[in-house]
């Protein structure tokens, strides 16, 4: 990990959504910074804000106030072409369900992604071979989602999330649908992606046991962090 403190950089964030006239506030002068490099792994209540914290981060949503920065690029001024562009270029997200596509095989749900890149079609296949030989899914790439286990499906995500080289990796609760030892495996996933490739991972959860894989962990209560050290996996 570098000492580079504004990777993710968010300073004086609010954010509001509307239920009828009421601006119900999430967040109101959120500040946070995360080195490149981290594996920070965020918790809190339903309500907390975790998933719009996630939102910011993706470029999915736009502060109403304050900055939030990614490496150098101010999402705060971008219009949502330049976002989508920006996503396209930096950011993997691993989601709960998988999303993966029903009719498509493995190989070709981790392709997806390349489809938005200048690239050949053998260079595509040759990393998405790549990727699927990194998690251990060589055998997998031409099987379809119903014929693969949960944990594999979600191995599959990670794969898709990280054929784009991307810097950053926000985790929308990788484990929540997975049994302990499927879990595990996505996890020991996620922590070869920081600890060996460098990539910086945000991941939201409730699972404790995915928490101590990640170097820091952030409680988040009402829209306010309450910042504890995890210990070193």
């Amino acid at each position: 990990m570098t000492d580079d403190p504004s990777f993710i950089h968010l300073a004086g964030v609010a954010k509001s959504y509307g239920r009828g006239e009421e601006r119900l506030p999430i967040f109101d002068g959120l500040s946070l910074d995360i080195p490149r490099g981290d594996f920070v792994a965020v918790m809190g209540p339903s309500g907390s804000g975790k998933s719009t914290l996630l939102n910011l981060l993706a470029g999915l949503d736009t502060a109403e106030a304050g900055r939030v920065s990614i490496g150098g690029s101010d999402l705060s001024v971008m219009g949502e072409g330049a976002r989508g562009r920006w996503r396209t270029q930096t950011l993997g997200i691993v989601f709960q369900f998988y999303n993966l596509l029903p009719m498509l095989t493995a190989a070709e749900n981790v392709e997806l992604p390349l489809l938005l890149r200048p690239l050949s079609k053998r260079e595509r296949r040759e990393r998405v071979a790549t990727v699927l030989g990194l998690l251990g899914l060589q055998e997998r790439a031409r099987h379809y989602p119903r014929q693969m286990s949960g944990g594999q499906q979600q191995r599959v995500g990670i794969a898709r999330a990280i054929v784009t080289d991307p810097a950053l990796l926000l985790c929308d609760e990788p484990t929540g649908d997975l049994d302990r030892r499927s879990a595990d495996e996505a996890l020991a996933m996620l922590n070869l992606l920081n600890r060996e490739l460098g990539k910086t991972i945000v991941m939201v959860t409730h699972d404790p046991a995915a928490a101590k894989v990640a170097r820091r962990v952030l409680h988040l209560d009402k829209g306010t962090f309450r910042p504890e050290v995890a210990e070193a996996a």
